[in-house]
């Protein structure tokens, strides 16, 4: 998997570029799950408009992360393809990231 080494937004739009990148380079083998999901919503007042007059429109939404937040998980696939499927996702979002293996994890299995 990879996780979060700082905090920041991550919008749905990089979280579904990063969800692509992966399934792509994966070419649809093994399995992912991203553990984050954009819940937050995030206002926005439009270009050239006046202090007051209340809240703007909601523009977005957004998931919070925090350090140490995992953010996808791979199962099922090698681990060189894995590594690499994530180094890819990775790319797609504003954090600094860190790929992690889990403990359990047996490199001599063929999977």
């Amino acid at each position: 998997g990879i996780k979060t080494l700082e905090s920041k937004w991550i919008t749905g739009r990089q979280i579904e570029a990063a969800r692509i990148a992966v399934t792509r380079y994966m070419q649809r083998q093994g399995q992912i799950w991203i553990r984050i999901f954009p819940d937050k919503p995030i206002t926005k007042k439009p270009a050239e408009v006046r202090m007051g007059k209340g809240k703007g429109a909601p523009e977005g939404f957004v998931a919070p992360v925090t350090p140490g937040r995992i953010i996808i998980e791979v199962e099922g696939v090698p681990y060189d393809i894995a590594k690499e499927a994530l180094r890819l996702a990775a790319q797609k979002l504003p954090v600094t990231t860190k790929f992690i293996v889990r403990r359990d994890y047996d490199p001599t299995q063929n999977v």
